[in-house]
């Protein structure tokens, strides 16, 4: 039997536990994968922040699609999502489709949300545009 840990509420346990299971469900990458990843060519990497946030400055080679419109990005034709965006729509079979934000919590709710549209390589770059700037920039 799972005991709730002393001070907490059984429904305030259950939220927690909730969210861990949610995070651990979307695979990371750390950074030195994503350094190998993009050095070899083999990430695409999506900012799912702001345009005003991502135009401050991003990792290099990275698209912006804001999280508020990427769902809708992800169903676009192909042509409609290059029109828009000026890069080829990514496929669903894509391995190492990386999204990101300023310091985690959008990028993982770009995860979730891909792999619910049929992503199979969605990840999660869980140390974010801050880790990347700190240790990069």
């Amino acid at each position: 039997m799972l005991r709730v840990p002393r001070g907490l509420t059984g429904a305030a346990f259950l939220h927690l536990a909730l969210a861990v299971r949610t995070m651990s469900a979307a695979p990371t990458v750390s950074l030195p994968e994503l350094r190998s990843l993009l050095a070899s060519g083999r990430a695409r990497l999506i900012d799912v922040r702001s345009r005003e946030e991502a135009a401050a400055g991003t990792i290099p080679g990275a698209l912006n699609i804001p999280v508020s419109e990427l769902e809708s990005a992800l169903q676009m034709e192909p042509a409609a999502f290059q029109a828009l965006y000026s890069a080829e729509k990514p496929k669903l079979e894509d391995e190492n489709l990386i999204f990101f934000c300023q310091i985690g919590k959008r990028g993982l709710q770009a995860t979730q949300l891909a792999q619910g549209l049929g992503y199979t390589g969605a990840r999660n770059y869980a140390g974010a545009y801050r880790e990347w700037f700190q240790k990069e920039g």
